[in-house]
């Protein structure tokens, strides 16, 4: 990604009606006055308000590749993502998106853990077309990713190679990729 690209989040919340602020805006917002990546945010109280937003980047944004990241905000359990009190699994969501998602990174924030089989973690990958799947074994309320995913967003700004750029982030931010348990698959 030596060329600028953009990230896409998609953040899961009670009810799409209430619109307030929330933190995730916030971190966007801040990430894109000190580092310059600029993002689009949504929110999705549905599994049709998640394929909708998506495929509306997809099809409508004419600089659907320049987003590189696809940062999805979303409770859920191990491989599960929940909207609106419905659990979907990482298969279903794979086939929702078949093909759709070529070259991209998907990234989970820490609102669930990611605890994928390489043979899960393939699947979903294939059958995407995604690059990358990433995001953390640690399920930590005290915690929020958001430090850590800002310093993953900025990576991916500078590097292009995936291995490289898990490498440098954990030099950087061993502890809290420890604490948290960074995973990436791909």
């Amino acid at each position: 990604m030596l060329n600028e690209s953009f990230i896409f989040c998609l953040e899961g919340v009670p009810d799409i009606e209430i619109n307030p602020i929330t933190e995730v805006v916030k971190n966007l917002e801040q990430l894109a006055f000190d580092y310059h990546i600029a993002s689009i945010h949504k929110t999705c109280d549905t599994i049709e308000g998640l394929e909708e937003s998506l495929s509306a980047l997809l099809y409508d944004d004419h600089n659907f590749k320049d987003y590189e990241i696809i940062y999805l905000v979303m409770p859920g359990q191990e491989n599960n993502i929940r909207l609106h009190d419905y659990y979907y699994s990482f298969e279903e969501i794979a086939e929702l998106f078949e093909g759709k998602l070529k070259g991209k990174i998907i990234h989970f924030s820490n609102k669930k853990k990611l605890d994928l089989t390489p043979d899960e973690a393939q699947y979903f990958l294939d059958i995407t077309g995604a690059r990358a799947l990433s995001g953390y074994g640690a399920k930590c309320s005290k915690v929020d990713s958001i430090h850590l995913d800002k310093a993953f967003f900025c990576l991916c700004q500078e590097e292009d190679d995936v291995i490289e750029i898990v490498e440098i982030l954990h030099q950087k931010h061993y502890a809290l990729c420890k604490f948290l348990d960074f995973r990436l698959y791909y």
